[in-house]
Formats: C-alpha cells, sequence, structure tokens
C-alpha cells in the first residue's frame, strides 16, 4: 500500500506530470491535432520550466517555512521529552558508503542536541525506520542516536522508534512511546520546510506540541538578477519537495476525515 501511494504521488509531481504532459501532446500532434497538441506541448514545458526556477522555488518554500519562523533555543520552553523526526541522513552501506550519509535535513538532528544541551528537555525520542525498497536495513532512528551521542547527548537520555516510514508513521508509533514516558509537553524538531505537515499531525493528539523548526533553506533575494528565472536542476528539486508536503498535507486531511466516518459509523 505504501509503495502504491508513493507511485500514484509521483504521477502528479512537477517533473513527471509535465513529461506525461508532452507525452500526451506528442500523441496529439501525431495523431494531426496541431492546436490541442500544441497547447498541450506549452503548458507541459511552461509548468516544468515554473517549478525550475530559483525564484518560484524559493516562494514557495518560504510559503511553508515561514509559518513557523525560527526561535532561538533560550527563547523555547522547557518539556518533557524532544521529538526528532526522521529523513535526515542515511545509514552506512558498505562497501559502497562506509558512513552515514548526512543529508540536507540533518541539521534538525544537531539542533535536537542542541536543545538538550541548552536543558529544555531530559530526553530525545528519535523516530524513524526505513523503506523496505531502500537497500538500507537499520532504521534511520539508530543512526540518528549515534550522531546524538556524537554530539554529546548520553545513550541513556535517547528513546527510540524504529518502525515508522511516514510522517503520519512517526506520529502514530511514538505516542505511545510518549504517553508510557509521561511526556506531555515535546519539542518537535524537523526541517521548517516540513514542520507544517509535521505539526498539524501530532497537533492533532492529546500532547502539547511545541515546535522547533530547524533547516531553513528559503530566504530574501534579488529576483531581478536573470539566472532566478532560469530552469535549474536544484530548484526542481526543491520545488518538488515543497510540493510533496503540501501534497502530503491533503492526503492526511483526507486520512483524517475517513478514519473520523470509519470511529463515527458514517
Amino acid at each position: 500500500m505504501l509503495l502504491l501511494a508513493k507511485i500514484l504521488s509521483q504521477l502528479v509531481y512537477p517533473l513527471l506530470a509535465s513529461l506525461l504532459l508532452a507525452a500526451w501532446a506528442g500523441v496529439l500532434l501525431r495523431r494531426n491535432h496541431r492546436r490541442s497538441g500544441g497547447v498541450s506541448l506549452a503548458i507541459a514545458l511552461g509548468w516544468l520550466w515554473l517549478w525550475s526556477t530559483p525564484a518560484f522555488s524559493d516562494w514557495l518554500r518560504a510559503t511553508l517555512e515561514q509559518r513557523f519562523p525560527p526561535v532561538a533555543v533560550e527563547e523555547l520552553p522547557a518539556a518533557d521529552a524532544i521529538v526528532v523526526l526522521g529523513g535526515a541522513l542515511e545509514a552506512a552501506k558498505p562497501p559502497e558508503r562506509l558512513y552515514p550519509d548526512l543529508g540536507s535535513a540533518a541539521d534538525r538532528v544537531w539542533h535536537a542536541a542542541r536543545l538538550f544541551h541548552a536543558g529544555k528537555a531530559p530526553l530525545i525520542l528519535a523516530s524513524g525506520g526505513n523503506l523496505p525498497w531502500s537497500g538500507v536495513d537499520r532504521p534511520e532512528a539508530t543512526v540518528v542516536a549515534e550522531l546524538l551521542q556524537e554530539f554529546g547527548v548520553p545513550a541513556t537520555a535517547i528513546v527510540l522508534e524504529t518502525r515508522s516510514r511516514t510522517t503520519r508513521e512517526n506520529r502514530d508509533n511514538s505516542l505511545p512511546t510518549l504517553r508510557a514516558l509521561g511526556a506531555r509537553r515535546v519539542l518537535l524538531v524537523t526541517s521548517a520546510l516540513h514542520m507544517p505537515r509535521a505539526l498539524a499531525l501530532f497537533g492533532a493528539t492529546d500532547l502539547q506540541v511545541i515546535p522547533a523548526p530547524a533547516d531553513f533553506e528559503a530566504y530574501d533575494r534579488d529576483n531581478a538578477h536573470p539566472l532566478r528565472w532560469l530552469p535549474d536542476a536544484q530548484a526542481l528539486a526543491d520545488s518538488s519537495r515543497a510540493f510533496k508536503e503540501y501534497l502530503g498535507a491533503w492526503m492526511n486531511r483526507v486520512l483524517d476525515i475517513r478514519e473520523a466516518s470509519a470511529n463515527t459509523g458514517g
């Protein structure tokens, strides 16, 4: 079911959606439907161009990141636990990769350690498993725990949740552990881009959830520069991650409605 959801999601991502529309335009043109084929091709290329521009990419990511601005550690309140979500790194995979690969979102792990050392909570819950098709056997949470220890967090202050493959599972699988620990107030640590979706899920529980975003990417730049409006592969990748957040938030709302309907027998 998870794999099917991933495949269906890819169909509406900017890159594949544009390629599929361009392929359909080719079919129309081949059948001498020049007007509709030309319009379809123009839309496909224009859509892909838009999502590939750095100016649009930064604007789109900012619409997510600016919902929860950065907060200095000393200004955050104390909590019962720090919850740091996976998606930040990958385990080693010898012989090709001897050491863990720190992704662009690895700031969240360092931020969790920073909060711990500031005395904001007595423990850190690291939540994250691994996707069955990733080729990596170790759950991400175990690798996060090792990195946290390298940052000076004692092993006795780290709790693991190793089964989650999605943000929704992060919440569902972390909740029993947090309740067992007696944690009622938590600092939620994840990338700023991911925080709106993560907080919506965790905030729907009986926990008091305080956002502690990390890994801010978007900031004001000079959009008058022509390079800001030319296609860029990294900009497309960044835009696609923002699209994933909006799509994931929508899918979570659909699932919430289905669960509520099932619980009421509707």
